[in-house]
């Protein structure tokens, strides 16, 4: 069960997961100096943040399969 799971949704774990690393990364190198900015001042708002839109991204490029009808 658990392998048809990531075998369907195989784009979209794999944008959560760089989007997640791209949230993080933007909270570490750019951040927010004065700690006032709603999603860069803590990792885990950045970071959710990313996975969230990289998930979004990543399944609005996935194409459909196209069933055959006999």
């Amino acid at each position: 069960m658990m392998r048809t799971f990531i075998a369907r949704y195989k784009s979209e774990l794999i944008g959560v997961l760089s989007g997640a690393l791209a949230g993080w990364s933007y909270w570490y190198f750019v951040g927010c100096a004065s700690g006032t900015c709603a999603i860069t001042s803590s990792p885990y708002n950045s970071s959710l943040y990313g996975a969230l839109m990289g998930g979004l991204l990543f399944s609005m490029l996935k194409k459909e399969k196209k069933e055959k009808n006999p």
